[in-house]
């Protein structure tokens, strides 16, 4: 398979595209107002434990308070202990610090220093641990633990032994060692330099940890170009294409530093047409945001995000194949089950994920479409756990959440219909207005009324053919002066009196 990073860079965002055999499987999108956070170490303050949640909720400074469930704890509480009286834990019913549960340590307006996992996602905080971890090219150093562990995706056990014998020959007291896919044939002395920058960086966020104030931002982790180059630049990507020297220098710096013999494999995009036009993903972008996803067969994804979770549904569309419904069915399931790997990795979509597919009767049938859907999502970075298909063709899954959904990214709430994607009709306003005008005459104030509404709506109204406007006045015996308003939405009206215009809407408009 071949894989490559494609890299947009303009002045207001950065757009990094990860292609597999030329079709976009994921994107990164960076804003300076929207940068990426998950890997930030924060001193924080414990603004409330709530054990009925199992949870404290931490003031890291941002708007919503950030979230640290007890099981993100674990056992790494040993910086909880600088705020605790050793009586107070010897007067705890005997116990020692190495039985007292993580939550028994936490109170409010305690201090402590906690490591963002999740990024905020509409009126939720950011998801936070106390297990701090410190990413480099090719270890992920842990400290307060003391384990050491060798990245999944390194099949070799004869390379995953010798990488634990070398970890297990550098590692540093009271630390853990995680050593990463990139590592794989890499000689003792280029890890260990990584090594040696990691411990540096930790003695610095120990050091602010000591001095620093909570709110404070003590650790922050590379930019997401960096940090995509870090994780993702492995030795089967052919090649990183980027659109700007600027950032083209960067990569290439980093690489330098960290010892990477892929800085050939970094090239400067030069061309009149947008790099993402010239690769063919901007397309494949403006589709990702659509519901409706069309498949080659014929057949087509239907897909609905909410609050609480993900719904794909699958149909066959304009594919007819042939006679046999239980092999076309198969067939298009088949189909479906590689594109919905594609649309959840490209859409970054998290959490609970629904699939519905084409009703089949065989369990082998069934079976295959599962195992294809976890072949699938084999290559996904995000971790996904898959359930069995019930006899009504519904899976249910879950996959890892990060960061929000890439809709929530590129786009924004319709200031219209408030992002449910749907308005009052004509009549419906009509209505609306009909209410808030019998309303007006029940106050009794003067029976002339300003009325003022959208172009389309005062077409509505002065239709002579069905006098609608007409109707009402003497309906409630009332005149009625329509208006054009510019200013307000389609299904916005506004009521003024006539003698001094005063605006009355809000009265008589619930």
């Amino acid at each position: 398979m071949k894989k490559e990073i494609i890299i947009n860079s303009t002045n207001e965002d950065t757009r990094i595209a990860l292609l597999e055999n030329g079709k976009l499987v994921e994107l990164f999108v960076e804003r300076p107002d929207r940068e990426r956070m998950v890997g930030d170490i924060y001193k924080g303050r414990v603004r409330r434990v709530v054990r009925g949640m199992q949870a404290a909720f931490i003031d890291i400074g941002f708007e919503q308070d950030a979230f640290l469930h007890f099981s993100d704890m674990g056992s790494n509480v040993n910086q909880l202990f600088a705020d605790i009286e050793e009586e107070e834990l010897e007067n705890g019913n005997g116990k020692n610090k190495n039985q007292v549960e993580p939550q028994d340590l936490l109170r409010n307006g305690q201090e402590i220093v906690v490591q963002i996992i999740k990024e905020p996602i509409s009126s939720k905080g950011p998801r936070v641990t106390t297990e701090l971890t410190i990413p480099g090219r090719f270890l992920v150093l842990v400290p307060n633990q003391h384990r050491i562990g060798i990245s999944r995706k390194i099949s070799s056990r004869q390379e995953r032994r010798r990488l634990r014998q070398l970890a297990r020959k550098l590692l540093p007291k009271n630390f853990g060692l995680i050593v990463r896919t990139v590592a794989e044939g890499k000689n003792e002395s280029i890890i260990k330099q990584d090594l040696e920058k990691l411990l540096s960086d930790w003695e610095e966020i120990q050091k602010k940890i000591r001095t620093a104030k909570p709110p404070m931002l003590l650790y922050q982790d590379l930019g997401m170009a960096s940090s995509v180059i870090r994780d993702l630049f492995t030795s089967d990507v052919a090649r990183v294409v980027v659109d700007s020297r600027k950032m083209q220098r960067e990569i290439i710096r980093y690489l330098r530093e960290v010892g990477s013999e892929l800085v050939n494999r970094v090239e400067y995009f030069k061309s009149k047409k947008p790099i993402f036009d010239v690769f063919r993903i901007e397309q494949d972008i403006q589709n990702s945001i659509q519901k409706k996803v069309n498949m080659p067969n014929g057949g087509y994804l239907f897909i609905e995000h909410t609050e609480a979770l993900t719904v794909v549904d699958v149909n066959s569309g304009r594919y007819f194949g042939k006679k046999d419904h239980e092999r076309n069915s198969l067939k298009i399931n088949l189909e479906a089950s590689r594109e919905i790997a594609r649309q959840l990795r490209l859409r970054d979509v998290g959490g609970l994920i629904v699939i519905d597919f084409i009703d089949m009767e065989e369990e082998s049938n069934k079976q295959k479409v599962l195992n294809e859907l976890r072949k699938e999502f084999g290559r996904d970075r995000a971790i996904t756990k898959l359930g069995e298909m019930s006899r009504f063709g519904l899976v249910e899954m879950t996959r890892q959440r990060i960061r929000p959904s890439l809709i929530y990214n590129i786009t924004e709430p319709c200031p219209t219909c408030g992002g449910n994607g749907l308005v009052p009709t004509r009549g419906t306003i009509l209505a609306n207005i009909e209410r808030a005008i019998r309303r007006y005459i029940a106050a009794r104030l003067d029976r002339r009324i300003i009325l003022q509404v959208h172009p389309e709506m005062l077409d509505y109204l002065n239709n002579k053919r069905f006098g609608r406007r007409f109707r009402l006045m003497w309906k409630y015996w009332v005149k009625i002066t329509a208006e054009v308003n510019e200013q307000l939405q389609r299904h916005e009206f506004r009521l003024l009196t006539k003698r001094k215009r005063e605006d009355v809407t809000d009265r008589f408009v619930f």
